[in-house]
């Protein structure tokens, strides 16, 4: 079975999806997750679901969130035997007794952790953006490959078998023609605005652990009544600049990786972004409420916005992609697809997300599952473990989530310093610009130590 075909396996097909992982069926994956909020139990739970797993171990400096974790994988792989427990990666990769390791944490945690369990001998599942900074992605991709280890980035839109079908059916067939220019956007209101007042670390959470390498903060977040304490980990991190890389490094990367991937297109040449806090400033986030970013490719442009307040200027799309060819228009994302050949007002195709929960009914009672999402995610997983097999590189392998995420941090750059940013791939430098190029690497709170020296 080929790449293509093993993406596109109908939902048929994946009811014998063990059956494809012969190696596997004979010994289940041994699995350590780190990071074990929201995203990490649903990755989990949807691994599970396509092949034998054995959790082997879990980490995450909330001890509550740790044992509750615990307790649900446990129930969903039905198994008695109970994964160890950590607070601290380091000491669960020390074992080295791990075939996957997933980091699942916020975006200022993902460099370190990848490249120990590289180093540890796991392969390994990374959310994005891979990186905060320019040369943490670096330093991820020169490990993976050192180690010959094999890394799948979760830019599941790769493995989304609705945008699978339209670039086979629009981009593939040449339905768009030439395609010179690319709009991507998201219009949700997702700027967390809230003022919470500085108050005491739970017992049962290790914040300096938690902040890692990042700047320590003052210890704010909302309360969140049903657990009586205040956690910056439950969302509240995405509204600062000192955990991750705001909208355009949170919801961005999904659609500027989707494209390209459906253009096959490599670096951007240059970058330029503007924007800030226009509108909600009476928040303490320090993310943009408005931004937006041109990545100049050869032979066209893709351009970003970001509002979170304000309408959509396409209510059915509030978070996608627009392909604009001489031939036709496709508009793209995880709800629908829908492609207009040119001068037409009503699409001829489309396609909307493939729900398999009469094969997986558990997906219509798991909490914050995205229902949409969860078959992407079961391909993104079979493509990984079949890379494993063949020790192939995935779809969305760490060198396409480096350059994904690197363009969106240089968006960021951008902004901040307010010029335009032309890019040297090969030397992973800004040329010309000797201040960007050192703000490209962010310095590290103590002991911690950035993995580009």
């Amino acid at each position: 079975m080929n790449r293509r075909d093993f993406l596109t396996a109908s939902a048929a097909g994946l009811a014998g999806a063990p059956a494809l992982f012969a190696g596997h069926a004979r010994k289940p994956v041994r699995v350590g997750l780190v990071g074990t909020g929201w995203y990490g139990k649903c990755s989990l739970f949807r691994l599970i679901q396509v092949a034998p797993v054995e959790i082997v171990s879990l980490c995450d400096p909330d001890r509550r969130m740790l044992e509750e974790a615990s307790k649900l994988l446990t129930e969903r792989a039905k198994t008695d035997k109970q994964p160890r427990l950590y607070g601290d990666y380091r000491e669960m990769l020390k074992e080295k007794d791990l075939d996957v390791c997933m980091v699942e944490t916020p975006d200022h945690w993902h460099a370190l952790p990848m490249i120990a369990a590289c180093e540890a001998g796991a392969d390994v599942w990374v959310q994005k953006p891979v990186s905060v900074d320019v040369m943490e992605g670096k330093a991820m991709l020169d490990a993976a490959r050192k180690h010959n280890r094999v890394v799948q980035v979760v830019t599941q839109r790769r493995s989304t078998p609705h945008l699978i079908d339209a670039r086979e059916k629009v981009i593939k067939a040449g339905l768009l023609g030439t395609v010179g220019h690319v709009e991507v956007c998201c219009y949700y209101h997702m700027r967390n605005n809230d003022n919470p007042p500085v108050t005491e670390v739970p017992d049962f959470f290790d914040y300096k652990m938690w902040t890692g390498p990042a700047p320590l903060r003052p210890y704010d977040a909302p309360a969140y009544p049903d657990l009586k304490a205040n956690l910056p980990h439950r969302r509240w991190w995405r509204a600062f600049m000192e955990y991750g890389n705001g909208i355009v490094g949170d919801m961005c990367i999904h659609m500027l990786d989707m494209v390209r991937w459906m253009l096959d297109l490599g670096w951007p040449r240059r970058v330029s972004s503007g924007g800030g806090i226009l509108v909600q400033k009476g928040a303490r986030s320090n993310i943009t409420d408005t931004q937006e970013a041109t990545f100049e490719f050869p032979n066209l442009n893709v351009v970003w916005q970001h509002r979170t307040w304000g309408a959509a200027p396409d209510p059915d799309y509030p978070w996608a992609a627009f392909l604009y060819g001489d031939k036709g228009t496709l508009k793209a994302s995880v709800q629908k697809w829908e492609f207009f050949p040119a001068g037409a007002t009503k699409p001829a195709l489309s396609g909307t997300p493939l729900m398999e929960e009469d094969k997986y009914p558990e997906d219509k009672t798991e909490k914050d599952l995205e229902r949409h999402v969860a078959s992407a995610l079961r391909r993104h997983w079979q493509d990984f473990l079949k890379c494993r097999e063949d020790r192939s590189r995935p779809v969305a392998d760490i060198e396409q989530g480096h350059i994904s995420s690197a363009s969106c941090i240089l968006a960021n750059l951008s902004q901040q310093l307010g010029r335009t940013l032309t890019w040297d791939a090969e030397k992973h430098q800004c040329l010309g610009d000797p201040e960007a190029t050192r703000l490209l690497k962010r310095p590290y709170r103590a002991p911690w130590q950035h993995p580009a020296g």
